[in-house]
């Protein structure tokens, strides 16, 4: 019974219990709602809040983040964007003048802020010979000119052993000379790989616009710059005085006059790779 009240009277506690009892004689041993309740969706509903309790709590895979590239991997990607402008700069150069603005102006080597002076050439561009060097040492950060320190003058008395000179308005006797770098490395120290791989496409478009008819490689940053990675691994001491090709022109590969200075008895060797530059060009 849900109403606590028989026939609009109150019931006292001993009434009400002693109808329960009378209820219960009957057979009413449980309250009646006005639905039935179905035992059985019961006990399922009970196993499964049991089964969801044990089981583990299902949990998203965390998401790894991506990782920071390596310092070696940024430097890397950093120097290919250099190289990819550079070489859209050098593309776009049609004279000498051009060229060296775009170079001049070109800001992705750190070497040019602490240079004096761009050193880009020097020489008649009509001559039939070219030579390539490694970098401006301090005369020639100061002077803004390739080849004019002790090395330079050496480098002078022997081109005009076989009657070739940076000065000579004739082409036929004319020399022209540039730098793998156009900025001095500090302390004259050797330019590292990724100063010769950025300055490679203005190196390269240089020559296509002078357009010698032979090159010659001073020492072993020219030689890494322009030969095959396989050749340059015998170093200039073995590649001297050996003809190959460097950007498509035939190129003759000599010790830097630095290092003659520094061993005079190699000046013999030196003399004898001019014997066959002169030979080349003037058979």
């Amino acid at each position: 019974m849900s109403d606590l009240s028989y026939r609009g009277s109150a019931l006292d506690a001993e009434t009400a219990l002693a109808l329960l009892q009378w209820q219960a004689e009957l057979g009413a041993d449980e309250p009646c709602l006005d639905e039935p309740i179905d035992r059985y969706d019961e006990a399922r509903a009970a196993e499964a809040e049991r089964s969801a309790a044990r089981a583990p709590i299902a949990t998203a895979a965390p998401q790894s983040a991506p990782r920071p590239p390596t310092p070696a991997a940024a430097a890397a990607d950093a120097l290919a964007e250099q190289v990819t402008i550079a070489t859209r700069l050098a593309a776009a150069a049609t004279t000498l003048e051009e060229l060296a603005e775009a170079q001049r102006g070109f800001d992705g080597i750190e070497l040019r802020k602490g240079a004096r002076n761009f050193c880009f050439a020097d020489g008649n561009p009509k001559a039939r010979v070219m030579v390539i060097g490694e970098a401006p040492g301090e005369e020639e950060d100061l002077r803004g000119l390739p080849f004019v320190g002790r090395a330079g003058q050496l480098l002078d008395r022997m081109f005009a052993a076989i009657h070739l000179a940076r000065d000579a308005v004739d082409a036929e006797r004319a020399l022209y000379i540039a730098n793998v770098l156009t900025w001095r490395p500090p302390g004259n120290r050797r330019p590292e790989p990724g100063e010769v791989a950025v300055m490679l496409p203005f190196l390269a478009r240089h020559v296509d616009l002078v357009d010698p008819e032979v090159i010659v490689l001073m020492g072993n940053t020219p030689c890494q710059a322009a030969l095959d990675p396989q050749v340059i691994r015998q170093g200039i001491l073995r590649l001297r005085g050996n003809w190959t090709t460097a950007f498509g022109r035939p190129a003759l590969p000599m010790t830097h006059p630095s290092y003659l200075l520094r061993t005079p008895a190699a000046k013999r060797e030196a003399w004898a790779d001019l014997l066959s530059l002169s030979a080349r060009i003037d058979p």
